[in-house]
C-alpha cells in the first residue's frame, strides 16, 4: 500500500504541513518523493505514523516520540502493548457511556436515578478496600485527597506521565533490554521518583521505602491487572527485575 501526503492527511485528520514538519525534524520521512515533489508513504511509514499518533494521544512530545520510536526494535510488540491499553480505556469509556445513557433515559422517562448506575466507570476509588488493607487507611485517604484536589489539567498531565512511563517500559521490554542496563536503570529511577510523588505511599516526598518498591514490583507480575500495564507478564517481569536491581543499588 502507498498513499499520497494528501490522502494521509485526509485519513488521519492531520495536515500536509504537519506531515512535512515531521519529515523536517526526522520523525517521519516519506517512503519516496515524486518528480513533482509529492510525498508518498508506504506500509512501513504508515505504521510509524500510526504509532506517532497513538503516542501523541498519550501526551508525549515530539522529541520523546522520536526517542521511543528510534529505539524500538519490534513494532508489532509495541503496538500490541498499546492495544491492551486502548482496550482497557475502551472498557472504561463504554461503562461511562452506559452510565450517561441510563441517566438520560431516567430523566426522559421520569424514572428514579440510581447513584451506583450513574457513576459506574467514573470511580477512581474502586480499589479503596484493597489499598487500605495493603497500606492502611491513611495511605488511601492521603492519595484520595491529593487526587481530588487536582485540577483537570493536572490530572491529565499526571495520566500522560503515567502512560508515557508504562509505554517506555513496554518498549524497552520488547527490545530485549537488560534489566541491569543503564537504560533500564534510568527507567527504574524515573519510576521510583514517580512513586515518591504520590501522597500516602511509603516514603512519599523522599526515597520510597525499599520494601514497598520490592513488594510493588513483585505485584506487577503476580497481579494481571498490573501486568497488563506493561504488556503482560513478560513485560511486567522486566519491570520487576529492573526495580529490584535499582532497589539493591540505591534504596
Amino acid at each position: 500500500m502507498e498513499a499520497s501526503i494528501q490522502e494521509v492527511a485526509r485519513l488521519t485528520g492531520t495536515t500536509s504541513r504537519t506531515l512535512r514538519h515531521y519529515d523536517a525534524i526526522g520523525l517521519l520521512e516519506p517512503s519516496r518523493v515524486g518528480d513533482n515533489g509529492y510525498r508518498w508513504y508506504d506500509d512501513r511509514a504508515l505504521v510509524r505514523l500510526q504509532r506517532i499518533l497513538l503516542l501523541r494521544g498519550l501526551g508525549l512530545g515530539l522529541p520523546d516520540i522520536r526517542r521511543v520510536l528510534d529505539r524500538e526494535q519490534d513494532e508489532t510488540a509495541a503496538l500490541r502493548h498499546h492495544l491492551d491499553w486502548l482496550r482497557s480505556e475502551q472498557r472504561r469509556l463504554e461503562r461511562q457511556a452506559a452510565s450517561v445513557e441510563r441517566t438520560i433515559t431516567a430523566r426522559e422517562n421520569g424514572g428514579p436515578l440510581v447513584a451506583e448506575d450513574m457513576f459506574d466507570g467514573f470511580d477512581h476509588t474502586q480499589y479503596k478496600d484493597e489499598v487500605e488493607q495493603r497500606w492502611g487507611k491513611d495511605a488511601y485517604a492521603s492519595s484520595d485527597s491529593w487526587w481530588r484536589g487536582m485540577s483537570d489539567d493536572e490530572r491529565a498531565a499526571w495520566k500522560a506521565t503515567t502512560a508515557r512511563l508504562a509505554t517506555e517500559w513496554g518498549e524497552a521490554a520488547a527490545a530485549g533490554t537488560d534489566p541491569v542496563s543503564d537504560e533500564a536503570q534510568e527507567l527504574a529511577g524515573r519510576h521510583v521518583a514517580w512513586l515518591s510523588g504520590i501522597p500516602g505511599t511509603p516514603g512519599h516526598g523522599a526515597a520510597p521505602v525499599k520494601e514497598y518498591v520490592l513488594g510493588l514490583a513483585d505485584m506487577y507480575v503476580a497481579d494481571e491487572r498490573f501486568a497488563a500495564n506493561y504488556g503482560g507478564v513478560v513485560g511486567a517481569a522486566f519491570v520487576r527485575d529492573a526495580l529490584h536491581e535499582y532497589a539493591a543499588r540505591h534504596l
